[in-house]
């Protein structure tokens, strides 16, 4: 599948007001797009294990929830310092949406996957301030 550009930005925003709009329906939460609200995000993939168990591990589960809040941690960083949202499908088995940023990729929807299944001890902030901290010295 080839997405533009456009396609991928509008797929990107759209899927950031998605993880805004679950967010405030499971847990009565506001992610309100500031930088802040990033540290939010560590507590609710979380927050989302202990609400759901093994549900929340399975393949379509696991892929939606990392995307969007992937998504709305990128849209922060790009709304921030800049960016652009880039498709690879390299891979056509396992294409994956990387943030583009001063000669350097970030895959925050990967972030967000290794907190989620790999250890709860990863952090999403941590990452994001990283990436910021990368491009801001």
């Amino acid at each position: 599948m080839e997405m533009t550009q456009e396609d991928v930005q509008h797929l990107m925003s759209d899927s950031a007001q998605n993880a805004i709009e679950t967010t405030r329906e499971e847990f009565n939460i506001e992610l309100d797009n500031s930088v802040e609200s990033v540290g939010l995000v560590d507590d609710i993939i979380l927050s989302w294990v202990a609400k759901y168990r093994d549900q929340v591990l399975e393949d379509q589960a696991v892929f939606t929830l990392c995307n969007i809040y992937g998504a709305y941690v990128g849209e922060i960083f790009r709304q921030t310092l800049g960016g652009q949202w880039h498709y690879d499908n390299s891979n056509p088995d396992a294409p994956y949406i990387v943030l583009e940023y001063a000669g350097h990729s970030y895959a925050f929807a990967g972030i967000c996957y290794q907190r989620l299944v790999n250890d709860s001890n990863v952090s999403v902030k941590n990452y994001f301030e990283a990436a910021v901290s990368n491009n801001t010295q």
